[in-house]
């Protein structure tokens, strides 16, 4: 069984008599997403190492374990390791700590003991020096037998650098922080002010997950400026949703009026609710949510390309632009089915959308579908073939 150790002790350096852990990260406190970071890589019982219990940490506690029960608070390593499975692997986060699902996920891999290192003694990551080259990067996976070991120390030892030095001892494998790693916003924090400008950074590496040119180009570039501001109003992710579902409705009602130019245009600004809705969900843990709204994107773009395939049908007395639409959507369907790594330039719901606004507000819509099927039918070609590839 994979558990999770959080340390929730220090005070933050700008903010006296406050917690590190308490401090306000992603729409939530610091502890709550590390502990989201501990469930998503599998964790099935998390404890809180505490020190002393303030209001705010008991009520971040108290939060985290009404959404994840498994979730409890200890103050020594003996009632860690009388918690834990015997058997069970620990991933240990420092105090502070600020990472990212991927770190989480090489760590929770299966194996003995571990420790993230970096051998930058000056890195933002590197806590307390563990040989002539390597510092602790902030995270452990260690045995429960070890936490036993802690237990047996006196009592006015430091609990995470016990811990840390009985790791090491135990010729645990250092696993050396990458540079992308880094960059994708690791480190350990200390004061308000430095996690507010990792927060800042750690949405701009969320909002830069899909990989097309339109959504990396311009509905990232979107995200990246809104999201902050949400996050840092706390503004929740339902409201997101009914905002992208009301715009969407909108553009959808004004193709449906005629108005194909400004209902296709305002579909954009839905689109973009929705990706920044999704980036929110990815940072609060809710995979499922997120997934959901990814597909909404396609969905807005089906809903939109056979509206406008329908308007022109009306008009023009003839099934072109239906056929158009249909085979635009059917294929962008089956590229997101699509088993392999997404190219940049391969077809979109959202590059669909862009490619289609120019078309629809010159009022020649059945051209700007044509473009989508015949985009979609070159995507589809090249996913084929990248599919082949990798089968061979």
């Amino acid at each position: 069984m994979l558990a999770g150790l959080i340390f929730a002790v220090e005070e933050a350096s700008d903010r006296p008599g406050t917690l590190v852990a308490t401090l306000p990260f992603g729409g939530m406190t610091l502890l709550e997403y590390q502990i989201r970071l501990l469930v998503g890589a599998g964790a099935e019982k998390i404890l809180i190492a505490v020190g002393k219990m303030t209001p705010p940490l008991l009520t971040a506690v108290n939060r985290a374990a009404r959404k994840h029960p498994m979730v409890e608070v200890v103050r020594s390593a003996e009632e860690a390791a009388e918690k834990f499975e015997h058997g069970s692997r620990v991933l240990v986060m420092a105090d502070g700590l600020v990472t990212t699902d991927p770190v989480m996920d090489r760590m929770a891999a299966e194996g003995g003991e571990a420790l993230l290192v970096t051998d930058d003694a000056d890195s933002p990551a590197a806590i307390e020096r563990l040989d002539m080259r390597d510092s602790w990067a902030g995270i452990a996976r260690i045995s429960v037998a070890q936490l036993g070991q802690i237990a047996q120390m006196p009592e006015d030892y430091d609990f995470q650098s016990a811990l840390l030095r009985v790791a090491s001892q135990s010729s645990a494998e250092h696993v050396p922080l990458t540079a992308g790693w880094l960059k994708g916003g690791h480190s350990v924090e200390r004061s308000a002010e430095g996690l507010a400008a990792r927060n800042t950074g750690l949405l701009a590496v969320l909002t830069e997950r899909r990989v097309d040119w339109a959504d990396r180009w311009v509905f990232t570039r979107i995200a990246r400026a809104v999201l902050p501001e949400l996050v840092g109003r706390n503004v929740g992710g339902w409201a997101v949703m009914i905002v992208a579902g009301l715009l969407s409705l909108l553009s959808l009602t004004a193709i449906g009026l005629d108005w194909v130019g400004i209902g296709v245009a305002g579909s954009l600004t839905a689109a973009a609710a929705l990706a920044t809705g999704s980036a929110m969900a990815a940072l609060r843990g809710e995979e499922l949510r997120g997934r959901a709204l990814e597909w909404a994107i396609l969905g807005l773009f089906g809903a939109v390309a056979l509206l406008c395939g329908w308007v022109e049908h009306a008009q023009l007395f003839s099934w072109t632009p239906m056929v158009f639409a249909g085979f635009g959507v059917a294929a962008q369907v089956l590229i997101e089915r699509v088993q392999v790594r997404h190219r940049r330039w391969w077809a979109s719901p959202s590059a669909h959308l862009l490619l289609l606004t120019p078309f629809a507000l010159a009022g020649f819509s059945e051209y700007g579908l044509a473009g989508v099927a015949v985009y979609a039918f070159a995507t589809l070609a090249a996913a084929i073939e990248a599919t082949r590839e990798k089968a061979t």
